[in-house]
């Protein structure tokens, strides 16, 4: 029986990939742990296959498994990964997530020491290539950069009525309570190729998860270290990865709620996301051509509240 299976998405990955491999071969105190790699490739066109290939020729730590997903996206990609993995947990790492030496032996201590858990997060620490904007602290878990030293649970106390769940990246899930839970078709794709109109499916499979039930937790002895390229803080690819954050509110925060309360909820949803693009243009106004961050974080508000028609039209035409 496999323990752990980490599974990688790779789209165009050959960059990066190496660094990812090594850092898994060099994992520590797994001994006696029965853990496996599986590389799920969506479409790559790069060398990505040449580079699985070359460290399948040499990779001894354990089973190596690579497997193409031919429907573009985040979210087809991970559910190929819950079908692929052969272990009772499914560790997810994207191409420029770095793990430290332990954080496998972390992840397997942690799922063992919480039975009611269906997912849990750990610490993402960045590895920005340039500096990042002024006041980018208000933006950065979005990116994500995760950084505290308790744990805590996401479905206790007043966070079990929020929205609030880890990332993705370095996100790991119990592989049974994502098939019995979570949509095979969910509705947001997640990054299909460069687009990122579809994000958030990571987001809306952990609260179908937290809907069910489940404890969703974030360990703070898992670190990884994700890679922050220039082009992240750059303001086209800041307002389009806000936009895409801002469009997807209607679906995830639609999960909890049966189709009979939707109505009134989308109607609070509005008003709250109306007072924050107001109030944040009383705020910012002066500063929006030259503050990115503020600039980014408008965008997401304006995109939250258009979330519901733009969703709506999304179904009508089958985008959805």
């Amino acid at each position: 029986m496999t323990d752990l299976s980490v599974a990688i998405r790779t789209f165009n990955s050959a960059r990066h990939l190496p660094q990812l491999l090594k850092a898994l071969h060099a994992q520590a105190n797994v001994d006696g742990l029965a853990w496996e790699v599986v590389i799920v490739d969506n479409n790559s066109t790069d060398d990505t296959v040449e580079i699985i290939r070359q460290f399948a020729a040499q990779w001894q730590i354990c089973p190596l498994r690579h497997v193409v997903e031919s429907r573009q996206g985040a979210s087809y990609a991970r559910q190929r990964a819950i079908a692929e993995a052969a272990g009772s947990w499914v560790a997810f790492l994207d191409h420029d997530n770095i793990p430290d030496e332990n954080w496998v032996a972390a992840a397997h201590r942690f799922a063992q020491a919480h039975p009611q858990a269906a997912a849990f997060g750990g610490q993402i620490h960045a590895r920005y290539e340039s500096p990042p904007p002024q006041h980018f602290e208000r933006i950065a878990s979005f990116i994500p950069v995760i950084e505290r030293d308790e744990s805590l649970c996401f479905t206790q106390g007043w966070r079990h009525l929020s929205n609030m769940v880890p990332p993705g990246a370095g996100l790991v899930i119990r592989r049974q309570a994502w098939q019995q839970h979570v949509p095979r078709n969910l509705s947001l794709k997640g990054p299909v190729g460069h687009s990122l109109t579809l994000k958030g499916e990571d987001v809306e499979a952990l609260l179908y998860l937290k809907k069910a039930g489940w404890e969703i937790w974030f360990n703070p002895e898992m670190h990884i270290s994700h890679t922050i390229p220039n082009q992240r803080f750059e303001r086209d690819y800041l307002l389009r990865f806000f936009r895409g954050i801002g469009l997807s509110k209607y679906t995830t925060r639609m999960v909890p709620y049966a189709k009979w309360q939707r109505p009134l909820m989308v109607w609070i949803y509005w008003i709250s996301d109306l007072r924050k693009v107001l109030g944040h243009l009383l705020q910012y106004r002066h500063v929006l051509n030259s503050d990115v961050v503020a600039a980014a974080e408008l965008q997401m508000f304006i995109s939250s509240l258009w979330s519901p028609f733009y969703t709506w039209q999304q179904q009508l035409r089958g985008g959805l």
